[in-house]
């Protein structure tokens, strides 16, 4: 157990406490302290089963960048990445430590941020939930056991669901808060259980870090073909990413975060973190099996208490329910967590306009404005009579996460997609034959049909359209899906209401485009959708 324990203790991060100290306990041994102090439970097929409270995913309007020196001129400031004074962190700071003398016990892993060792982070996290401990080594680059003693942490979290913020003292929005410090290094998340914000809070640092370096911060899935051709697939919440990526018939890298260097696409984890909400056996059997594994994270997914079986169906708990596990849970997972630089990038969207046709070809510049534009339209709420989709537009498709500006990313994709000659698809998951509470969800099996086209390299040699309204190119036949879908007008029975929802897009999507259009070239600004003129009504 000794060689677990580093030689830089706590006090490197200038903590003092008198805590029961658990140093890179394993999977085992955390699940069962996590079980033994009544955390989680362990369901009938072995998962450890938790609940996160009142919040159910990220508090992204809790999460500050400290404003100083460091930071005043390299972070996008606005609504993404909100300020805090270094006065206010160091109030914080202090009351975080004062928390810290008081616990019994603490849990420390000692991790990597990023599978390619030049490109990565070490990170210390203490926390005072062991299934915290357990989701975060997890999720994160597990060091062989011979690293560990030399291990000197680059940055540290500190995650205490316990501590309440006080917005007076701390500058904060309200208990909760997710503090980022990139001059001390230091990350402190407080008045929250939902274990993700440790997760993204890695993917932050990693999205500051490497473009300094010229390697290009992605949140993505990827994939490797047998052929040895990578794929990236770009895409929000609910568009495919993770289902797509885990695909049998090959390799996959990782499912969220990734980072696109010189020589390799690789995984900033060690871990997948999917939806449980309603998963199939029959449509995602590889995700399906992690629910039947020891080691696997399962939160706020519905168990019954006597026979401890899941109900993947029940959202009462909540809609966002997940599961973490380890990547070699996946069959298929690649061994080293990475791949060869793209062959092919893929940009998912849930278009619940159903304007957008189910797959596109983008040329570079086309491929840099949907990247900035980061879209996709969620389906209405709950509320009885509303069915108009709600268009989103999130910041190279994780707007959240990116501290630096957006054109620094965008251009970076750019270059790396001239570079290396790569081909870009535009992809809809989304509606069909209508918008949201008219048309039907996109065939998965027609999306897995032409996203195979497209990676196999013979969608390329298709005879393609150019659509009126997005001035991509469309292709009019793939074998195997039935040519009706691949031209979204012809499948709306009312033609003059597809062109007047197609013509709200546009606009939406040019409105939106205006905060990033002195950031970059005329090709790009170019590649902007445009209304037609007229509209044949065939």
């Amino acid at each position: 157990m000794s060689d677990r324990i580093p030689d830089a203790g706590l006090e490197a991060q200038g903590i003092e406490t008198r805590a029961n100290l658990h140093w890179n306990l394993v999977t085992a041994r955390l699940v069962e302290t996590a079980v033994a102090r009544g955390e989680g439970k362990l369901s009938a097929d072995g998962p450890l089963v938790v609940e996160t409270g009142a919040h159910t995913g990220r508090s992204a309007q809790d999460k500050f960048i400290v404003r100083d020196a460091e930071t005043e001129t390299t972070v996008w400031w606005g609504k993404s990445n909100k300020g805090m004074s270094p006065e206010h962190f160091a109030a914080l700071k202090a009351d975080f430590m004062t928390a810290l003398r008081s616990k019994e016990d603490l849990y420390i892993q000692d991790l990597f941020g990023g599978s390619q060792p030049e490109n990565r982070v070490r990170v210390r996290v203490v926390t005072e939930l062991a299934w915290h401990n357990l989701f975060i080594r997890t999720m994160l680059v597990r060091p062989e056991e011979s690293e560990l003693r030399g291990f000197a942490a680059d940055y540290t979290i500190i995650d205490l669901p316990s501590f309440r913020a006080d917005p007076a003292k701390h500058g904060c929005r309200s208990d909760t808060v997710i503090a980022v410090n990139f001059t001390e290094k230091l990350i402190l998340i407080g008045g929250t259980k939902y274990a993700g914000e440790m997760k993204k809070s890695v993917f932050g640092l990693l999205n500051y870090m490497l473009p300094i370096d010229g390697v290009m911060p992605m949140h993505c899935s990827a994939n490797i073909g047998p052929d040895g051709d990578t794929a990236v697939f770009f895409g929000l919440s609910g568009t495919g990413k993770t289902t797509l990526s885990a695909d049998a018939s090959r390799t996959l890298i990782g499912d969220d975060e990734h980072g696109w260097s010189d020589t390799a696409v690789f995984n900033f984890e060690g871990g997948c973190y999917a939806k449980m909400i309603r998963l199939s056996a029959d449509a995602e059997p590889e995700i399906f099996a992690t629910t039947k594994r020891f080691g696997t994270v399962l939160e706020n997914v519905v168990m019954d208490p006597v026979t401890r079986a899941l109900d993947l169906e029940d959202n009462s708990l909540a809609e966002n329910s997940r599961g973490a596990y380890p990547i070699d849970f996946i069959p298929n997972a690649s061994e080293h967590n990475m791949g060869p630089v793209p062959r092919n990038i893929v940009m998912l969207t849930a278009d619940a306009y159903g304007v957008l046709p189910p797959i596109a070809k983008l040329t570079p510049d086309q491929a840099m404005y949907h990247f900035l534009s980061g879209y996709t339209a969620r389906v209405a709420g709950t509320e009885i009579g509303v069915t108009e989709p709600d268009a989103t537009f999130s910041t190279c498709f994780g707007a959240p996460f990116m501290p630096r500006h957006p054109s620094i990313y965008g251009n970076l994709l750019k270059s790396r997609i001239a570079k290396g000659g790569v081909d870009c698809w535009l992809v809809n998951t989304g509606w069909t034959g209508g918008k949201y509470g008219t048309g039907h969800r996109m065939p998965i099996k027609a999306t897995r049909a032409l996203l195979n086209a497209a990676l196999d390299g013979s969608l390329n040699d298709a005879e393609f359209r150019t659509d009126p309204n997005f001035g991509f190119k469309v292709p009019i036949s793939v074998a195997g899906v039935d040519d009706a879908i691949l031209d979204p007008r012809q499948t709306w029975a009312d033609k003059e209401a597809y062109d007047a929802t197609a013509a709200k897009l546009v606009d939406l999507f040019v409105e939106n485009f205006t905060q990033f259009a002195e950031h970059v070239d005329e090709g790009v600004r170019q590649a902007a959708p445009q209304a037609p003129q007229t509209t044949e009504t065939a």
